[in-house]
């Protein structure tokens, strides 16, 4: 397995680039890992992965809760683009996550804070998603 944050990184990119709600808004080029280019909007940059290593279970496995942003950028004085897509990014992690060579324990996308551009043409939200990843040594 790759590192817990990675593998719920490539699973959230997964589910979002598939979702017809999330692409009619975002091309799936934009849904990524990196920094923001205000050049390349609307965007959903996934970055500030932190780790809680839990420890041992079971069965040889080993589990990490993991906490990631999602940063949604628009062009989009009025946020009102930069909502929609939010909207839709929690719609689309609402159903299980399809992981390789680990499993989730739990999954929850239960906050979105929107923070103030220092340019009003900006619009930048923050959606924040936490997980248990377990897998096997």
């Amino acid at each position: 397995m790759i590192e817990p944050s990675l593998a719920l990184q490539t699973a959230i990119n997964a589910r979002l680039t598939s979702t017809p709600a999330v692409i009619a808004l975002v091309a799936a080029d934009q849904i990524r890992t990196g920094s923001m280019r205000r050049e390349q909007l609307p965007s959903v940059i996934m970055s500030g992965a932190q780790i809680e290593y839990l420890g041992y279970g079971a069965g040889n496995q080993y589990s990490a809760r993991v906490w990631l942003d999602l940063h949604i950028w628009a062009l989009d004085a009025g946020g009102d683009l930069a909502k929609a897509i939010g909207f839709a990014l929690h719609g689309a992690l609402r159903a299980p996550l399809i992981m390789t060579d680990c499993s989730l324990d739990l999954f929850e996308a239960k906050t979105i804070r929107w923070l103030r551009d220092p340019d009003p043409e900006f619009a930048h939200g923050v959606l924040n998603v936490e997980a248990v990843v377990r897998w096997k040594l």
